[in-house]
Order: C-alpha cells, then structure tokens, then sequence
C-alpha cells in the first residue's frame, strides 16, 4: 500500500486547490463558500518517482454544534490516524486566526512529520506576510500558491523527504470500479460505511449530504474492486 499524506486545515483556506494540483486532476470540488468538501477525498500523486496518496479533508472546526461540521472534524481526525504525514494549510490573506490555532494544537500532539503550507502567496509583497505563521510553533513553513503552483515544487520535495520507506504499490487503478447511485438521502452512504465497516462517508438526515463521487477500496470474498459514493 502506497504512503498516505493527509492535507488538512481549517475551512476555506484553499486545500481543495492544493489537493488537485498535487494530484494534477481537477477531482475535488473547489468553491469559495466554505464547508464544500465534506467527505474524505483520495487521490494519487507522484513526485521524484515516489507515487503516494493523498487525502483531502473539509475544514476543521473545533467545537461546533453544526451538524456537518462536527462529523467533518471526525473524518479530519480520521485522515490524520491513517496518513504518513501531514500538510497543515494555512491563508496568507487573512493571518493566523483561532481556528488555525485550533488545528495547530491538535497536529503538535501526532507524532508524524507535519509541513506547514502557507497558501496564497501569490506575490512577492505576500512573503513578508508569511513569517507570522513561526507563532504556531510548527517551524519551518512552504511559501506556496495552490492556484499558481508556486512553491509546491519544494513542498513535495518536503513530503516526500519525510515518507516512510517505499514498499510495493498497490494497484488501485485497475481494480474494477462499483458505483452506488439513487435520489438524495436514499441511503448510498449509509450502505457504504456498513459494507466497509467504517465511518468512511458522512452520514445525515440532510438532502445533499454527499457532493464529490469518491472511492472507497473494498475487500470481499478474496475479491478487491473500488465502491464509488455519488451525490443523489
């Protein structure tokens, strides 16, 4: 199974975008509404020859009572068990703010690699800006640009540094893909997560809970094919 690193941080700070230049494919939706991405997103990257996977996550909230958000910081924490290693966003534009502070003091107590990605500096009067992120205690942080791809070159220099040792990659690609469809709320998420045994996808009573098509690998009688979730 390939190396799994994990781009998190708080709502509308740019991961989507990140997340779909790593992966050099437009799969995530990006919007400037915050809270578009809700489920965990995985896709895979390649860089220097290394392949690994990537996960996109919504936006961390610390405790909200919004019912999305609070099962969004579930399936956060989620990517953040399973990954090597962790991109931490952040936005030039706006500073540090609490919930950055929030994502912070959760990160500094995983013992994995976390990398630091200012995001937004889309020019060099934004460089200067950055240097208020050594406050979250993190050290050294990546200049970059998600919509450029300024600075990602270096990022994934980074990541790829602090991967753990390379073993054979799996195939995922050419496992034989399911999708479930049906009209909204009808239940595809539901069935997923009890087929899988897991809380793989966001689960609520709301219309509309599901908005990107995302794989998940399943096993079942010594058979490995890919169970697509779709929005109704």
């Amino acid at each position: 199974m390939s190396a799994i690193v994990a781009i998190v941080g708080r709502p509308n700070v740019g991961k989507s975008t990140l997340f779909n230049r790593l992966i050099q494919r437009r799969e995530a939706i990006v919007d400037a509404v915050s809270g578009v991405t809700r489920d965990r997103h995985y896709g895979k990257s390649e860089w220097n020859g290394r392949i690994f996977s990537v996960i996109d996550t919504g936006g961390y909230v610390l405790g909200s009572e919004d019912i999305f958000e609070k099962e969004i910081d579930k399936q956060v924490e989620l990517a953040i068990d399973e990954s090597d290693v962790i991109i931490f966003v952040v936005d030039v534009e706006t500073g540090i703010t609490g919930m950055d502070a929030d994502v912070a003091q959760l990160l500094r107590k995983v013992k994995k690699p976390v990398l630091l990605a200012v995001n937004k500096v889309d020019a060099n009067n934004r460089i200067d800006d950055a240097y208020e992120f050594f406050n979250l205690g993190l050290g050294q942080y990546y200049n970059i640009s998600g919509i450029t791809g300024s600075g990602t070159g270096d990022l994934l220099d980074a990541v790829v540094a602090a991967l753990p040792p390379q073993v054979e990659d799996d195939n995922d690609a050419e496992l034989p893909r399911f999708a479930v469809v049906g009209r909204p709320n009808a239940g595809k998420s539901s069935l997923i997560n009890a087929l899988i045994g897991e809380e793989r996808y966001i689960v609520t009573d709301v219309a509309g809970t599901t908005r990107d098509s995302i794989d998940t690998k399943y096993n079942q009688f010594g058979f490995e094919f890919n169970l697509v979730d779709t929005a109704g």
